[in-house]
């Protein structure tokens, strides 16, 4: 069995004709979609985190909103710049949303993607130290996030406080139990998946990766897990990891799904991004039969215990639950995912 979530990047855009026009629609649609999913029996609720662009970009209290609406789905981000964060705020936030929502929080973080302004991280207040590159300040506030997560106290306390103070050195709250196993790192080489096993986080692989040795997507994506895991059992952590990837897949049941996805690109496709050689997975749409032998030959995918689908936000909620449950009725079943 495999868990199957959707990974919306929450667009909006105001110009004349735009299905979703305000950040209100898209946030409120978010919810929505979580709530219609969840009815689905999805397994998951993942949303993507950019800044300075008209999309979903601070987290919590989009998390916080679909955990109290929904009882049972996971909720989560995929991912989390770790370049803009304040690593201890950011467990107080997260903390807040895990506890509302029962325990579901699955916090997908990284080191980001290239954003909409140059050095947008400098704006929040953030730099790299000295001897310091980006990546490393952001994996330097992950590990400061991991490091306090445990709700070990660190914190002296005033020997005067407003209000009385329990004995020890004092924790962030409030704490979440568990949550620090719900940590997952978005990696996109094999070394970094290898240092999220080493940190005891879970692994998130999406449709970017560094191309380091020419193979299709899905072999070099298979062989990233395939370190993680052995990296994971050499640490001796002492619970499973999960690893998820993502994929734009959409079963074409209808001339609305053929006019949409009909025409998508089947192929990988190599680019330039951040200095580094990238090779993006391909997308999959077509008839349910061919769309499951296509998939079935997906290496990364049978990898990995959890999927995460990309979906079309834009296109509003109706459309975005018929795409989750043609996948669940017309091809997660053929695969033995769900």
């Amino acid at each position: 069995m495999k868990k199957i979530g959707f990974l919306s990047f929450g667009h909006w855009n105001p110009e004349p004709g735009s299905p979703l026009q305000s950040a209100a629609e898209a946030l409120t649609q978010s919810i929505e979609l979580a709530v219609a999913a969840e009815g689905l029996g999805v397994d998951g609720a993942y949303f993507r985190v950019h800044h300075f662009a008209q999309q979903l970009a601070s987290p919590f209290p989009l998390l916080a909103a679909v955990g109290a609406r929904t009882s049972k789905i996971e909720i989560g981000t995929g991912v989390i710049d770790m370049r803009y964060e304040n690593p201890l705020y950011m467990i107080e936030d997260a903390g807040a949303a895990d506890l509302i929502s029962g325990g579901r929080l699955q916090l997908g973080i990284s080191r980001g993607s290239p954003e909409q302004v140059v050095d947008g991280w400098r704006y929040f207040g953030y730099g790299p130290g000295a001897g310091e590159e980006v990546a490393d300040m952001a994996r330097r506030h992950a590990e400061i996030f991991l490091e306090h997560l445990d709700g070990k106290g660190f914190a002296e306390p005033n020997p005067h406080p407003m209000f009385p103070n329990p004995q020890g050195l004092l924790r962030l709250e409030p704490h979440s139990p568990g949550l620090r196993k719900r940590i997952w790192w978005g990696s996109a080489s094999n070394a970094t998946a290898v240092w999220a096993a080493k940190m005891g986080m879970n692994l998130q692989s999406s449709t970017l990766k560094v191309d380091e040795t020419g193979e299709p997507f899905h072999v070099q994506q298979a062989k990233q897990i395939h370190a993680f895991r052995e990296a994971w059992a050499d640490a001796g952590h002492d619970f499973e990891p999960r690893v998820s990837v993502s994929r734009s897949i959409f079963a074409l049941i209808n001339d609305k799904d053929r006019m949409y996805f009909g025409h998508s690109n089947e192929r990988d496709q190599i680019g330039h991004i951040d200095n580094f050689r990238g090779i993006f997975g391909r997308g999959y749409a077509d008839e349910p039969d061919r769309l499951v032998d296509a998939l079935n030959k997906d290496e990364a995918i049978a990898a990995a215990d959890t999927l995460l689908l990309t979906v079309p936000n834009m296109l509003g909620v109706d459309y975005n639950v018929h795409v989750l449950e043609s996948i669940l009725t017309h091809v997660a079943p053929a695969l033995g995912w769900h």
